[in-house]
Parts: C-alpha cells; structure tokens; sequence
C-alpha cells in the first residue's frame, strides 16, 4: 500500500491545518477501537476461561479498558469512578469473594451446563431486538452535535448533590457491599 506523506502539504512543505485534525482524529479513533478490541477480547475470556481467579483477573483487565474508552471520550468523571469503584473494590472483593468461598487448590471449576443452547438463543434474540431498537431510534444520529462536557466535569455540582440530595442511596450501597463482604465470611466459615 503506497501512503502519500505529502498529501496536505502546502507548496512551502507545511502541512495544512486540516490535515493535522484529520491525522489527530484518526489516531484517536485508532486508539479507541484498540481499547475496545481489547475490552471485548477480556470480556469473553471473563466467560469462557475455567479457572475462576483467572476469569476476575480478566474482569479486572476489561473494566480498565471501559475505562481506558471513558478516557478516550474525555468522560473524567467515569474514568475515575471506574478505576476506584469498580476496578479498586468491586474486582477485590470478587477475589475476596472467590478466596473464601472456594479452595485453593481447587479454583477450576465447572463452567458448562445443560442450558448452553437455551442461553444463545436468547442472547441471539436479544441482540436482534437491541438492533433493530438502535436502528430504529436514529439513537446515533446526534452525537457528533451534541455539546462537549465542561472542563471541570462538573465534579462539585455532582459531590454536592450526593451528599446532599441523594446521600441516602449513596449511604446504601456501601451498606450493600458491606452485606455482600460479611455473606462472603459467613458461607466460608460453614465450609
């Protein structure tokens, strides 16, 4: 394939202005797609893989790369609450989870069932019906107009507005995680 490095270029040898966007634009689109190559690769290798410690290390790698697209799209909020929430406690406490619950030596576990077939289908159907409700709503038609987030992200409208207007549901889900840590102790110390 034969690239022209002059294409762009001005008599004087300077490349344009437009040029230099495209070249930009193109390389983040490059760098988003690889991202999500790469969130996609980890996401199946979460449901296919036996050994379970291996499955939550791979959960681990395809929340960072739904990060690494958050950050692409420069959405700085969701990139932090990404890394912290989800990768930092919701993957540590799988693997605390998975410690406790199963045996060491035994971490491979059974991850085939009767209902392969059943679950295809209805995963099939499902994207069918995702599709055509995509398609049909014009859903990505108005994204390249809408408004760029500010450059603060909003970070103190939103921290004032959790722990003030919705303090009780943010005080919740510590409560839940919390529940779901001392049911992970309980069911080990049964075994």
């Amino acid at each position: 394939m034969f690239v022209d490095f002059n294409y762009g270029k001005n008599q004087r040898g300077k490349t344009s202005l437009s040029t230099t966007v495209l070249r930009m634009v193109m390389s983040e689109s490059l760098i988003f797609y690889a991202i999500a190559i790469v969130a996609v690769g980890a996401g199946v290798l979460v449901v296919t893989l036996r050994n379970i410690v291996h499955a939550v290390m791979f959960l681990a790698l395809f929340l960072l790369s739904i990060a690494g697209l958050y950050a692409s799209l420069k959405l700085d909020f969701l990139v932090v609450v990404q890394v912290f929430i989800f990768v930092g406690a919701v993957v540590v406490l799988f693997l605390f989870i998975v410690m406790l619950t199963f045996k060491i030596s035994d971490f491979s576990q059974a991850m085939s069932n009767r209902q392969r077939g059943l679950a295809l289908g209805a995963s099939s159907v499902m994207l069918f019906f995702l599709i055509l409700a995509l398609a049909k709503t014009n859903a990505f038609s108005n994204l390249h107009k809408q408004d760029a987030p500010s450059a603060s992200g909003g970070f103190r409208e939103l921290g004032t507005e959790i722990l003030t207007t919705y303090v009780l549901p943010f005080e919740l889900v510590s409560l839940v995680l919390l529940v779901a840590l001392i049911g992970a102790i309980v069911i080990a110390r049964k075994q």
